[in-house]
């Protein structure tokens, strides 16, 4: 009892990941940090999300999906393959607009819930270093959505480190 909107997921399969190609329409960048992100995203909680395909295997969707699966080292856990779903649309414009749509559909980030999201990391004692490794955000976008105070913030920045070294004049020997 399958109907249209259940069929791309009937097709789902692992293919090689050699046999897909970009589309040439895909207005979508993101930067290296991202696509760090991304990968250690898939490493973490696995291959969520198929790869959007046209019946040749063009991508519609998960082209940065895509691009770090011939990455190591997701190349070699994945053995070169991707998981994929097949939609047939009638022409190149659905083909544009599923693109467009996939992408804008995600959504962004709002301050606000970013804001409480990382004030429950630092207060469940999560490090600086560790929100900004899973998160993906360096330690100024930290600091700016902590709402601390820069003393605060450097404080936590610092917690856990004992004992600095004695400062010094190096002098040049002749």
């Amino acid at each position: 009892m399958e109907n249209e909107i259940m069929r791309p997921l009937s097709t789902l399969r692992w293919v090689d990941r050699e046999r897909l190609k970009a589309n040439n329409y895909n207005p979508n960048k993101v930067s290296a940090d991202n696509l760090k992100l991304l990968t250690q995203s898939i490493l973490a909680n696995g291959w969520t999300l198929p790869i959007v395909v046209r019946p040749d295997y063009t991508i519609i969707d998960g082209f940065h999906r895509w691009t770090v699966a011939g990455r190591e080292p997701l190349k070699s856990k994945l053995g070169g393959k991707v998981p994929v779903v097949i939609v047939e649309h009638k022409n190149h414009e659905a083909d544009i607009y599923g693109t467009i749509t996939h992408n804008r559909a995600r959504g962004v980030h709002l301050l606000e819930p970013m804001k409480a999201i990382v004030k429950e990391l630092i207060d469940a004692g999560k490090s600086v270093g560790e929100i900004g490794k899973e998160l993906g955000m360096k330690p100024e976008e930290i600091f700016r959505l902590s709402g601390f105070t820069r003393e605060q913030f450097l404080e936590l920045m610092t917690k856990g480190v004992t004992g600095y070294s004695r400062a010094s004049i190096v002098k040049n020997v002749r």
